[in-house]
């Protein structure tokens, strides 16, 4: 910045983040709000204009808003998303100038000192932000001032810009928690009747600081600039890639996975240095002939260790074509996992390390998504005992806990014939006659009444292990409200 230069911030708010975000993806006519859970209760998070017109607000529990509202849709808050939809606005900020910070959890501030030129003045500038946020989808309040906490001020009390040097001016009307001052702080100042800006600037300063502490005084400098607050800009993330130019063309696939391994020296270090770990990693090989071949490795678990991963990459590197031969190599970490630096138990790793590398060969064949395991979950009903998770991205989880044995297959009631609570002696399943030898049971299960769940419509069951001459052994239950059995599994 030049000297005598007058420095402008703008400040942009938005009111509706969360929902304008939810809707981007999935529009929805009428009152809308995210939900987020908060002390054993849903209450609303964000909610979009619809929603605010018809007298909800934030902080509501969500049954008094149906109940205000019965046509209210919904889903759950996702914060991480938020957080990073908001990076993402900040990267696009840059266009406007480099000197673009994150305020608060909904909102941006831009130092666009020297750089108003660049769209004719600050009204075009300030309508070209608004115009573009629109066009996503986006509403914004924006605020510009000659310091950061005037237009913060102005984008969430009195939206609009304030002229250089007239600060005081364009805030003095607008209430004092507009200095960013803590709740508590609001109500006592208002209590004592101080409820505007400028009525505030006019006190001793003084009895101010003793009566209401000095962090009254430190905000209402800064928004008047008599105390510097500087905009620190997003820092760049970090890019994990590293490369090498060969001075002689390679083919054989020993001296790729030489190379290879060079490069995953240097970015596990780099990955190491940052505390997290590779999910994703793509190997690219330029031949010389200027066309390029990728291998991608997508792994289990995230990993920083180079031994691990370069005999993962072996598969992919052996079905290379190196042509004439190749003379650039490039490692990238697509995408990478937090992973910190902790302490495990030397056996421990050894026998998951396996494990997530016998997945990761696996995966590289027929895909992650397709290894799979078992979860338990919940719920006594048989259905819901238990879910089906990608083995690369869940842990396995336990004890499975069951009071009673349970068959090895699982699949919808299919319904067989027989009379009275006691197993039918003879019956014909899936074409095959069959006669029992031995009947294990009863074991009742009622159904989950807080569900609304088509195949419990009959109400309880009775579930029997029948175990047949001809060597089956059944999982057959009774329905004594409507009377009629049927099969829903078979044990090994």
């Amino acid at each position: 910045m030049s000297v005598g230069m007058q420095r402008r911030v703008v400040s942009l708010w938005f009111p509706r983040l969360a929902s304008d975000r939810a809707l981007r993806a999935r529009p929805v006519d009428g009152p809308f709000a995210l939900t987020l859970r908060h002390s054993n209760t849903d209450r609303l998070y964000c909610l979009n204009r619809a929603a605010e017109q018809q007298g909800l607000n934030r902080g509501m529990s969500f049954s008094d808003a149906r109940a205000f509202c019965p046509d209210l849709q919904s889903r759950p808050a996702d914060m991480p998303g938020d957080a990073g939809f908001l990076r993402a606005l900040a990267r696009w900020a840059t266009r406007y100038c480099p000197w673009v910070g994150l305020e608060g959890g909904d909102g941006l501030v831009l130092d666009v000192t020297g750089a108003v030129h660049l769209w004719g003045d600050e009204a075009r500038m300030l309508c070209d932000m608004r115009q573009r946020l629109a066009r996503a989808g986006l509403f914004v309040q924006a605020g510009l001032a000659d310091t950061r906490g005037a237009a913060w001020a102005l984008a969430h009390y009195g939206e609009g810009c304030a002229a250089p040097g007239e600060s005081l001016g364009a805030i003095a009307d607008l209430p004092v928690a507009a200095l960013r001052l803590e709740a508590d702080t609001v109500v006592a100042l208002q209590r004592v009747g101080i409820r505007r800006i400028d009525a505030l600037a006019a006190l001793p300063r003084a009895s101010l600081a003793r009566r209401f502490g000095r962090d009254v005084l430190m905000r209402l400098d800064q928004a008047l600039g008599a105390q510097p607050e500087h905009v620190s800009p997003l820092s760049a993330p970090v890019h994990y890639g590293v490369r090498m130019t060969l001075p002689d063309p390679i083919g054989l696939a020993a001296d790729v996975m030489a190379v290879a391994e060079r490069l995953l020296d240097r970015l596990c270090a780099k990955l190491k240095a940052n505390e997290t770990g590779a999910r994703i990693l793509r190997l690219t090989l330029r031949r010389v002939d200027g066309e390029s071949q990728q291998v991608e490795l997508r792994l289990a678990r995230p990993l920083r260790e180079p031994l691990r991963i370069l005999s993962l990459f072996r598969r992919g590197v052996d079905q290379v074509d190196a042509g004439f031969g190749i003379d650039q190599m490039r490692l990238e970490a697509v995408e990478v996992a937090g992973l910190p630096v902790q302490q495990l138990s030397p056996h421990r790793q050894q026998g998951s390390a396996a494990l997530d590398d016998l997945i990761t060969r696996i995966g590289t064949r027929i895909g992650l998504e397709n290894v799979q395991r078992f979860l338990p979950a919940d719920s006594h009903i048989p259905e819901r005992s238990f879910l089906i998770a990608p083995a690369a991205y869940s842990e396995p989880e336990g004890p499975w806990l069951r009071a009673a044995p349970r068959p090895a297959w699982l699949f919808p009631p299919e319904p067989i014939v027989g009379e009275g609570r006691q197993p039918p002696a003879q019956f014909r399943w899936r074409r095959m006659p069959l006669t029992t030898g031995r009947a294990r049971g009863p074991e009742r299960i009622a159904p989950e009444w807080w569900f609304e769940d088509e195949s419990w419509h009959r109400g309880l069951r009775d579930y029997w292990l029948v175990e047949t001459r001809q060597g089956r052994r059944l999982w057959l239950f009774h329905t004594p409200q409507n009377p009629g059995w049927f099969v829903q599994g078979e044990f090994a």
